[in-house]
């Protein structure tokens, strides 16, 4: 139950962050920082704990779904959201409607492993689901900006910009309740879902990070390790 609760908090996060690039009433910059202290966060809960955790469950064999699940993220990427990046789309010229909803069907196969990851997290035990939860909440608001602002470049206006963002918040919910239906899969959604992770930090967030002038947003990177590695600690004592 605390894993579907949490799933439907990441859900409404992302439609969140398509009220931003609808309403226009949030600073553009908050959402780089976003990016930065997901990225980082996501990147040391990838190696720190979804990796370690799925090689205890399946053995080395776990590191054969971590790299199918980065390649199946990395097809979906270039193949269904071929000119995509995380934040705001301005390149009109480039985005017609049939793109923008292939980006769309893209970023919905990454949510709904972010939904796997988030309820693998819980199967396995509560402080791993915890950590993975916030991993994903980190970058849904920046996500669901992101596509809600991929249907505005696409012509599409401000009710299917928010449809949008609510579609990513439905597939992360879908995904959590497939492994939860389906645990005797965890085995192989937790590393699968890690592979996926692992793509979303290095390819999708990382990048736009250091398209940004100066060293702040570098840091930002290196505070969100910071901040997994305190909230392990932090559950370690518990």
């Amino acid at each position: 139950m605390t894993a579907l609760v949490l799933g439907l908090a990441a859900a409404l996060a992302e439609v969140f962050g398509g009220l931003i690039i609808v309403r226009r009433h949030w600073p553009r910059r908050y959402l780089q920082y976003f990016l930065a202290l997901g990225a980082g966060f996501l990147l040391g809960a990838v190696f720190l704990e979804m990796i370690p955790a799925s090689l205890r469950l399946v053995g080395p064999g776990a590191l054969t779904y971590v790299l199918a699940g980065y390649l199946v993220v990395h097809l979906a990427e270039h193949t269904l959201s071929s000119h995509f990046h995380f934040g705001e789309e301005v390149h009109r010229e480039e985005m017609g409607a049939r793109r923008s909803y292939t980006v769309l069907a893209g970023l919905m196969i990454h949510a709904f492993f972010d939904g796997i990851a988030i309820s693998s997290g819980f199967l396995v035990s509560q402080n791993l689901g915890m950590v993975l939860f916030l991993a994903i909440f980190l970058h849904k608001i920046p996500e669901g900006f992101t596509v809600a602002s991929v249907m505005l470049a696409g012509g599409q206006g401000p009710r299917a910009a928010l449809t949008a963002a609510g579609l990513l918040g439905f597939s992360t919910v879908l995904g959590v309740s497939v492994m939860l239906v389906f645990s005797s899969g965890l085995g192989v959604g937790l590393p699968l879902a890690a592979g996926v992770c692992i793509y979303v930090a290095a390819y999708d967030l990382i990048p736009e990070i250091n398209q940004q002038p100066g060293v702040r947003l570098a840091l930002v990177v290196f505070v969100g390790v910071g901040l997994l590695l305190a909230l392990r600690y932090w559950l370690g004592g518990q």
